[in-house]
């Protein structure tokens, strides 16, 4: 039995669902990939985050390295004397800029808890005597009168005092059972003492992860000079001979794949020494404007923006929201908050007008929304501050797989 052949709107249909199909499971195997490079990037952590500095110190290092080799000296020795001198200014930092970091530090986890008491009164306040503009647009979108004050309320009092209630507080706390003496009224000395032991375990376990993690941490940050010293002492024979590992028989795919992963290199290299170096001014200059409007910690939002601002946008975000809150908190009023946002225009400004321009160049190459995004898509899919990191190179990357093999076909002769 023969069928007849399709039309040509039954044609249409067909390619049109195999079209659907097949992008669906593009769109699927995209999202797997994904979510699978998250898990494993979570699971591998503590291994591959001193590699990822590593390798980011060997890009920002490998110019210097190159330098020294220029002017006579082995590829070694040229790399001891750039450690030296990285050596030298993490010394003055130390010596200089450290302590004053540990002292404001320590000072402000002291006074967190008065900071939080504080500002909790204040927006308490705030919302009970809001200012006169926003109490009169309030009013009027509202349509009533002005709440009645505790003042003007004579029975203010007593409705709030559910009853049944000690209005005394000594009273309270000494009719209140005490936890301990209902515990040992109801359990007997064995559940007690399996709960003693029960919370003993509990507490040794998270010690020794609490430890176990630290170790973890300090053997990372001690293998970071190890790895970065091999990277640069080894970068010409990876740079020649890394499409040797590729587990690719030799064709156009080969070829295709090392120019993908070419592009990637391109822009990680250009990313990360263009974005040090962007997050460092950025830094310097929130440090010496909040300095100058006289915040207090002006020199710690520095240093923390420095590191923060390695991610656009996010980590200028949250130094602004950081400086905005100790200057509420500090002073009180709405001048120093103005002040905080000036600084921020202004650094952000420089930033866009001067600094970028300037050492990034436009060489990553992508649209200040697709930063925003590949940002936010980063740190919830890859994982944390590494993956907001890694996501706008990455980001760029995929946007050159994409003019090469999507949006532009290649000339035909």
């Amino acid at each position: 039995m023969t069928f007849p052949p399709p039309t040509d709107r039954q044609a249409r249909l067909m390619w049109l669902a195999l079209s659907g199909l097949a992008l669906a499971s593009l769109v699927a195997l995209a999202v797997g990939f994904i979510w699978g490079l998250g898990h494993v990037l979570r699971l591998l952590s503590p291994v591959l985050w001193p590699l990822a500095v590593a390798g980011v110190l060997a890009y920002l290092l490998d110019p210097l390295v190159d330098f020294f080799e220029r002017k006579s000296a082995s590829r070694p020795r040229a790399i001891l004397v750039v450690f030296g001198l990285a050596l030298v200014i993490i010394l003055g930092l130390f010596a200089g800029v450290v302590p004053q970091l540990v002292t404001e530090t320590r000072q402000l986890v002291d006074r967190i808890p008065a900071y939080a008491t504080r500002l909790g009164q204040r927006a308490e306040n705030w919302i009970n005597h809001p200012p006169p503009l926003l109490r009169k647009w309030l009013e009027r979108s509202a349509g009533t009168a002005p709440p009645t004050t505790a003042a003007t309320d004579t029975n203010a009092g007593t409705v709030l005092i559910p009853p049944n209630t000690a209005v005394n507080p000594g009273v309270a706390s000494t009719n209140a059972p005490s936890f301990l003496a209902t515990a040992l009224g109801e359990q007997d000395l064995q559940t007690a003492a399996g709960l003693v032991a029960d919370t003993l375990r509990k507490a040794g376990s998270w010690l020794f992860g609490r430890v176990a993690s630290w170790f973890g941490v300090l053997a990372g940050l001690a293998l970071i000079p190890v790895y970065t010293f091999y990277f640069l002492l080894e970068k010409r024979g990876i740079s020649s001979r890394w499409t040797d590992y590729l587990p690719v028989s030799d064709s156009g795919f080969k070829r295709e794949l090392v120019f993908v992963l070419n592009s990637m290199n391109n822009y990680l290299i250009a990313y990360f020494r263009g974005q040090v170096l962007v997050a460092t001014c950025d830094g310097v200059l929130y440090g010496l404007g909040f300095l100058i409007i006289g915040l207090p910690y002006a020199l710690l939002i520095g240093a923390m923006a420095i590191l923060l601002t390695m991610v656009p946008f996010l980590g200028a975000i949250i130094t602004c929201l950081a400086a905005l809150i100790i200057a509420l908190v500090q002073f009180g009023d709405w001048l120093h908050p103005l002040l905080v946002l000036v600084v921020f225009g202004c650094v952000q400004l420089l930033e866009a007008v001067v600094i970028s321009p300037k050492i990034m160049g436009g060489r990553v190459g992508l649209h200040p929304l697709a930063i925003i995004i590949a940002v936010m898509a980063g740190t919830t899919l890859l994982g944390g501050l590494l993956g907001g990191i890694l996501a706008i190179p990455l980001t760029a990357a995929l946007r050159v797989i994409m003019f090469r093999y999507v949006w532009k076909r290649p000339a035909t002769a």
